[in-house]
């Protein structure tokens, strides 16, 4: 028995199709959607923990996307990250007092480097150092940290003697 042509035709189509959507998401969950081109200058930033931080990983101000990471690597003298970002060149009104911080985006856990920026009346410039930032944040080590100290405290000896204090009189 013969399977009709306009079968094999939408079938076909269908399994095209299927493996498009599938090409649209890879480009679009990965940084292939998301290289940066143009002019930038160079910031670098310090980090303790970069967590799963990688080149060409979004830097971004109030979610706006502003550049890229450039390089990571490690400052074998103060066992730290050193993160270039590459900022695009329309975006040189960033105060030189702004902290960085490494934050997860999405389902996906995709980390980026977010800016907030200071309030100095200087601007960031090719070459200048974040001083202020703030590692990424490790599942691992919350989890650790919530079962060394038990989860949360409760008061099982009973209220505390201000709660079972009897309320002030009043005078007339």
């Amino acid at each position: 028995m013969n399977a009709r042509p306009s079968y094999a035709i939408g079938t076909g189509l269908f399994i095209l199709l299927g493996f498009a959507a599938l090409a649209y998401l890879a480009t679009q969950t990965t940084s292939v959607a998301n290289l940066h081109a143009g002019d930038s200058y160079l910031v670098k930033a310090r980090f303790q923990n970069i967590g799963q931080l990688k080149v060409r990983a979004p830097v971004k101000i109030a979610g706006v996307r502003i550049g890229d990471v450039a390089s990571i690597r490690l400052e074998p003298q103060r066992m730290d990250a050193l993160v270039t970002l590459a900022i695009g060149k329309q975006y040189n009104d960033i105060p030189d007092d702004s902290s960085a911080a490494i934050f997860t985006s999405g389902l996906l856990g995709d980390q980026y480097v977010g800016i907030e920026a200071g309030g100095s009346p200087t601007f960031l410039k090719n070459g200048d150092e974040i001083i202020l930032t703030q590692s990424a944040m490790s599942i691992e080590n919350l989890i650790g940290k919530f079962m060394v100290n038990g989860g949360p405290k409760s008061n099982a000896s009973g209220p505390t003697p201000a709660s079972s204090a009897a309320p002030p009189a009043s005078h007339p």
